[in-house]
């Protein structure tokens, strides 16, 4: 296959469709005989992935890989902030955090040199140089950007937008979202506030999530073409029956937030600093059951399934479900037969108490937990991170798939003893509790994507579940979609003319 530039997909601004475009994009150059690879340098998101080798990255450049056909790799997305209050964040440089930072030191502190360094780390030169090590393994790259190109503010400091596209010598597709109002001038805006320089670097305009009759955009679009001196590619009509994984917490928003009638209610405790959210996602596609988020107590109280998800912060989302009374609840419904399932964080929550005396979270010490499960969490300021094979304590399934990110280490209480969910096949390891098969908690993620789990947790209601409901494959569904959304760009984007740009000397 002929050698194609690197390609960005930059934006207008947050959740105009990047991520998705992207993802499209990797899976058309797959189906058509290339090896892509996705690439954001630098991104924010609670929703973060394990990588085979253990370490960690942002969820949509996971997706991204999956939907090129390739594992997921730290030079995907080499640096990560996950944010912890509405000042500070994590930082995950190369898959590994390195410490929590004031997002004013972050986005304003340099070395005498000029130099974005922070801890004597250059993130400039490691950023580069995740990037060299990808772009010499795959063809091409599809590399992201964040937010808007044109935060001139930030200009001098942005790892991941122009100067990277600079960089790496990427052709720019600038993407801007139609639904949200303002087309033109956050497309001209966008383009007309770069140097001259970045200005070249664009080679095109998709506009995205359009409704209506496409014919009548026509005369807009050769208006845009006009004012912006580039080709408009695309116009990609909004859809709403395929599903990709999401990974900005927007997406929360568009989920549903009550019961429905005839199917089993999941209720996933909406947590204020919710984490992994995509670890709902095969059920909510699941025909058998229906998922809703919400921290309405009488809500709760209807669901026969109430999950407790991860969240970046235990103590104080702990805190503040004894503060609105969700704790209560919670309890409440498992007495009257609900199920109750916690994971990673929310698994920490079911526990007798959850222990802080480090400070790595912050300044809560201890909080008594739910009392759901006989176990008790301490926090320590390691992380584990891996992807791991495991199989039900119960003997219902074996080769089953998930990952782990979490800080802390749970273990029995008093004289409790062990009772876990699962055995990690790597190590023979336990995972989790399993105090009845309506109480559980584990801290694996993605245990949801498994078919005998999911069987599992909702055997206890049987009497709901349809004769004709079939087991819903998780994986084949996954990749189906990427397939249709490929499809639904093929249709309404230029692909020809992308190539052609890719190619041009």
């Amino acid at each position: 296959m002929k050698q194609l530039h690197p390609l960005m997909l930059a934006g207008t601004g947050s959740d105009v469709g990047k991520s998705i475009v992207a993802t499209a994009l990797c899976r058309i150059f797959l189906q058509d005989g290339y090896h892509p690879a996705p690439f954001k340098a630098q991104n924010m998101a609670l929703n973060s992935f394990a990588t085979p080798d253990g370490l960690e990255i942002g969820r949509a450049q996971a997706v991204q890989a999956e939907a090129a056909g390739v594992p997921c790799h730290t030079d995907m997305n080499p640096l990560l902030l996950k944010p912890q209050s509405d000042h500070t964040s994590q930082v995950v440089l190369n898959g590994k955090p390195i410490g929590n930072k004031d997002a004013y030191d972050y986005w304003r502190r340099k070395s005498e040199s000029g130099k974005r360094e922070y801890g004597g780390i250059d993130y400039r030169a490691e950023v580069h140089a995740a990037f060299d090590r990808l772009s010499a393994r795959y063809n091409p790259i599809v590399m992201e950007g964040a937010g808007s190109i044109a935060e001139i503010n930030l200009r001098d400091t942005d790892l991941v937008n122009m100067p990277m596209a600079q960089y790496a010598k990427a052709d720019v597709l600038l993407v801007a979202d139609i639904d949200r109002g303002g087309v033109f001038a956050s497309t001209y805006g966008s383009i007309a506030l770069q140097t001259e320089e970045h200005r070249r670097l664009i080679k095109g305009i998709i506009i995205n999530k359009f409704r209506g009759d496409l014919r009548l955009f026509d005369e807009g679009r050769r208006m845009l073409e006009d004012i912006c001196q580039v080709p408009v590619l695309g116009v990609i009509p909004y859809y709403n029956n395929i599903h990709i994984e999401e990974e900005d917490s927007v997406a929360l928003a568009r989920k549903s937030m009550e019961t429905a009638q005839g199917k089993v209610n999941v209720a996933v405790v909406m947590l204020r600093h919710l984490s992994n959210y995509t670890d709902f996602d095969a059920l909510e596609h699941d025909t058998r059951v229906h998922l809703f988020y919400t921290n309405n107590i009488n809500d709760l109280s209807k669901a026969d399934i109430i999950i407790l998800p991860g969240t970046k912060s235990t103590l104080h989302d702990l805190y503040e479900l004894r503060r609105n009374g969700c704790a209560q609840a919670i309890v409440s419904a498992a007495r009257k037969g609900a199920t109750v399932l916690g994971i990673c964080g929310g698994y920490q929550m079911m526990g007798v108490e959850v222990c802080d005396p480090d400070h790595v979270e912050g300044d809560i010490e201890r909080l008594p937990g739910l009392g759901l499960l006989p176990v008790q969490t301490t926090m320590s300021g390691s992380k584990v991170t891996r992807q791991v094979s495991f199989s039900l304590s119960n003997g219902m399934g074996s080769g089953l798939r998930g990952y782990e990110i979490h800080m802390g280490e749970t273990l029995p209480f008093g004289d409790a003893k062990p009772s876990p969910l699962a055995v990690i096949a790597d190590d023979g390891n336990a995972d989790g509790y399993m105090a009845s098969m309506q109480c559980m908690g584990t801290y694996l993620h993605g245990i949801l994507d498994n078919e005998p789990f999911v069987n599992f947790l909702l055997q206890p209601f049987a009497d709901k579940l349809s004769a004709t409901e079939q087991e819903f494959d998780y994986m084949a569904y996954k990749e189906r979609q990427y397939d249709l959304l490929a499809d639904h760009v093929r249709q309404y984007v230029d692909i020809n003319r992308i190539y052609e740009i890719l190619t041009n000397e």
